[in-house]
């Protein structure tokens, strides 16, 4: 018998490996400080590891409803009537996911038909664009304004079309840490009320905003709100990002359809977890004290980052710094960036990111990522690294 493993025609064949794995791969071998992928280095409150011991030791072990489980629903909504006076009712439009990630490409599956056009604002998250490939849709790409990484109205009402199914907008924004303001926020909503075009807001950040500016979530704006999925996640907020535990809040008709798609990628999220997350989103202090948490620890590696050649770009909002490397005093910034960041980790020892890997076509504008979701010593360690540039 003539055994063999049948050839497979992929589906995805441009698609490789995440920038964030090659990094901090190479972060590890070459025993770099890891500044790169945007995870935290330090422990979430013990207070939360205690509730999820409490669950399952009360036998909360088993699957939770599909939706989610109704403690955590009901904390969720809440939430956002308190902070953004909206209210969604937990049973029907929100919605407990495995992740921010997969709850963006639940709704991109629930609502994207071949053929199907869907605006995405470069740079952005690695997993937009193959999300919306795999549901067979036409990703059309729209450049923020270089620099300063703005929306580009004149581009955004350009790019709609009579195929346009949805735009994918995230505030804060990864990679550059832009935050949208009011009134950008409601000049989309004066675009898209004519339209039937769906709104997907990604605001994962939405608690690293930093003074004296305001995060302004999709929730806030009825125009918004009626057309939106906007995806929230406990990981970025709780510092538990391997938990992958995020929420999506929709108008009901919305929300039907993405629990379609949800129930058979995943079906549940895991059960002692969002018990204990709702437990916990009793006190509202670990979010609401959150930018100032950050802030501090932006203000130190900024403070430590003008000691060298980098041009810091403006850190509104995220856990990430964004540098120009073109003013360094070494060779090596004529590099890519892409190979900049190589021969930082690898002979300085600092990972960072290059935001070409953030656009599709590879756009280089010297421009690096840092991420300062670290300890106080992580980010001394590397600042001592980065001295001399």
């Amino acid at each position: 018998m003539n055994v063999r493993t049948p050839a497979l025609v992929s589906k995805a064949p441009h698609m490789g490996t995440t920038i964030f794995t090659v990094m901090s791969a190479l972060a590890a071998e070459k025993k770099a400080v890891n500044l790169g992928q945007g995870f935290p280095d330090f422990p979430c409150d013990p207070r939360l590891t205690d509730l999820v011991g409490d669950a399952m030791r009360e036998g909360l072990n088993q699957y939770p409803p599909m939706p989610g489980v109704a403690p955590l629903r009901e904390a969720v909504a809440a939430k956002i009537e308190a902070l953004y006076s909206r209210s969604y009712n937990p049973a029907t439009e929100i919605t407990v996911t495995a992740g921010a990630t997969q709850a963006i490409l639940a709704i991109i599956l629930a609502i994207v038909h071949p053929g199907d056009e869907v605006i995405v604002l470069e740079p952005c998250y690695d997993s937009y664009v193959p999300n919306i490939e795999l549901a067979g849709g036409r990703v059309v790409r729209v450049p923020l304004t270089p620099g300063s990484f703005r929306p580009d109205f004149d581009r955004i009402r350009a790019a709609i079309g009579q195929r346009t199914r949805a735009i994918l907008i995230n505030t804060p924004h990864n990679p550059s840490g832009m935050v949208w303001t009011r009134e950008e926020m409601l000049t989309l909503q004066e675009i898209l009320a004519p339209t039937n075009i769906v709104l997907i807001s990604d605001e994962v950040y939405e608690h690293m905003v930093y003074a004296p500016l305001q995060h302004w979530s999709a929730a806030h704006f009825d125009g918004l709100a009626e057309r939106a999925f906007i995806v929230s996640s406990f990981g970025k907020t709780y510092h538990v990002t391997g938990w992958k535990v995020g929420t999506v809040a929709a108008p009901a008709d919305y929300t039907a359809e993405l629990r379609k798609v949800h129930q058979f990628m995943v079906f549940t999220v895991n059960t002692p977890m969002q018990h204990a997350l709702a437990r916990y989103m009793a006190d509202p202090a670990p979010y609401l004290e959150l930018p100032a948490f950050y802030q501090r620890k932006r203000d130190l590696f900024r403070k430590g980052l003008a000691q060298t050649h980098f041009k810091l770009l403006p850190g509104e909002g995220t856990y990430f710094q964004c540098a120009d490397i073109s003013g360094l005093q070494v060779p090596e910034r004529n590099l890519s960036e892409a190979d900049f960041c190589q021969w930082l980790t690898a002979e300085i020892g600092v990972a960072a990111i290059p935001l070409s890997a953030f656009y599709g076509n590879g756009f280089d504008q010297k421009v690096i990522r840092f991420c300062f979701a670290k300890t106080d010593e992580t980010l001394h360690a590397a600042l001592h690294k980065l001295q001399g540039l």
